[in-house]
């Protein structure tokens, strides 16, 4: 398989003003598999330190955080030399040793020639618990599932994905039909990696639905084991509800969902917790259309994702005889699916945050809303062919001077105040 973070590491890697790495994300994304790979494809030697099972080393930065100290005992154990320019040194797990992620302050102020690339599963919790967190001292790259272009890439596809990047929209137009397939295929596997290449290797539909089911299991243990005990219970009550918080009409987040009479403060902890293992994306309302965005945000109405889409499918068992029909996939409880895929898509290429548009009244509601470049982007998303946007139309003659955005199944096409952008094209980079 192939990773688009894979540029992203050779700058890294090629960098003058290189600092230590730290890659972060929900478990099973692909971060020990990207690593392993980038050491093995551009470096002479690469060493891998997984603290979480290497008990023994948990205890090498407790004594001091003296780089050249840590590297000889590393060299011992692995029974390898480092070669500074030619090794890249893995750290694994890193926040499962005391003092680990600390000690990349040092690493980066004596021996920043060194190539380092930490990385852990329970990273963003971590960080919330670290107190002397390195600021300024590391890179960040954070990593997703793997997007529809990734998944492309694994089925063989490069030549459908070339015409995507090049943004050739008449060839696009002759292949519609062979991108909506492979788009119902995405909608169905996701993109978590091991779900992906299973599906690539078999084409077996049941193989992915039972990784999925174990990936998901997986998660549901992490719970009790890392979670503070009081919360584990309103974490599971949280992630059980987002299949149908998100197959509702308005797909606003209530509390009385989850449980009758809860109040927002009793489940802020559970849903702050889930966010910072990486599980659901939190998107806040604005009524407002300035720069920043999240300055205007509505902190107590938002909308929960979750990771993957093909993981969300799985949560609401979704059988695979939908893939059968022409386009009931995209519609399937309310279009979650293809709102749940677009933003995934959006995430991908964006550091800024994402927000959905409503306005007082709540008359109107456009699906995401963000910042591009210091311009405002309202998108519409439309799961099927009925291209009717009123609310778009709402929000443009409300403010004439912003370009609105709408992603549906219909083809590309630009008008004066609205362009409309096919779902499998969503990703493309510099696409708004």
């Amino acid at each position: 398989m192939i990773r688009d973070a894979e540029v992203q590491l050779l700058e890294w890697k090629n960098s003058k003003h290189r600092k230590p790495l730290l890659i972060y994300g929900a478990r099973q994304v692909g971060k020990t598999w990207l690593m392993k790979t980038f050491g093995k494809t551009e470096f002479t030697n690469c060493i891998y330190i997984n603290f979480e099972k290497e008990i023994q080393l948990r205890g090498i930065f407790e004594t001091d955080y003296n780089p050249k100290r840590i590297i000889k005992l590393i060299e011992i154990h692995a029974d390898q030399k480092v070669e500074i320019g030619s090794t890249l040194l893995i750290f694994d797990e890193i926040q499962e040793a005391k003092g680990g992620l600390t000690s990349l302050k040092y690493f980066n102020e004596e021996l920043s020639e060194m190539h380092l690339i930490a990385a852990g599963s329970l990273l963003g919790i971590a960080l919330k618990q670290q107190t002397s967190f390195p600021v300024g001292q590391v890179e960040f790259l954070y990593l997703n599932p793997m997007n529809f272009g990734e998944f492309l890439k694994a089925k063989g596809k490069n030549s459908l994905l070339e015409l995507l990047q090049e943004k050739n929209w008449d060839y696009i137009e002759t292949f519609k039909s062979h991108y909506l397939q492979l788009l119902k295929q995405y909608y169905f596997v996701g993109g978590m990696p091991e779900a992906v290449k299973s599906f690539a290797l078999e084409e077996d539909y049941n193989l992915v639905s039972t990784i999925q089911k174990n990936i998901l299991t997986s998660y549901e243990q992490d719970f009790s084991k890392h979670a503070p005990s009081e919360i584990i219970p309103r974490i599971r009550m949280i992630w059980n509800s987002v299949v149908s918080q998100l197959a509702k009409e308005n797909k606003k987040f209530i509390y009385g969902l989850v449980k009758e009479g809860a109040r927002a403060k009793d489940f802020e902890m559970a849903i702050s917790w889930l966010e910072d293992y990486g599980l659901i994306h939190k998107i806040h309302r604005t009524n407002k259309s300035n720069v920043p965005l999240p300055a205007y945000s509505d902190l107590g109405a938002f909308k929960i994702y979750v990771l993957d889409v093909g993981l969300l499918g799985a949560m609401a068992n979704l059988n695979q005889k939908v893939l059968l029909e022409e386009n009931l996939l995209f519609n399937e409880f309310k279009g979650a699916l293809t709102e749940q895929y677009v933003l995934q898509e959006l995430i991908q290429n964006r550091k800024n945050q994402f927000h959905y548009w409503s306005n007082d009244n709540g008359s109107a509601e456009i699906d995401f809303i963000f910042e591009n470049n210091c311009h405002i982007i309202p998108l519409e998303v439309k799961a099927g062919e009925n291209l009717q946007a009123k609310s778009l139309k709402t929000f443009s003659i409300k403010h004439p001077e912003i370009h609105c955005y709408r992603t549906s199944l219909s083809n590309y096409r630009q008008e004066n105040w609205i362009t409309n952008i096919p779902l499998y094209g969503i990703g493309i980079k510099n696409i708004f």
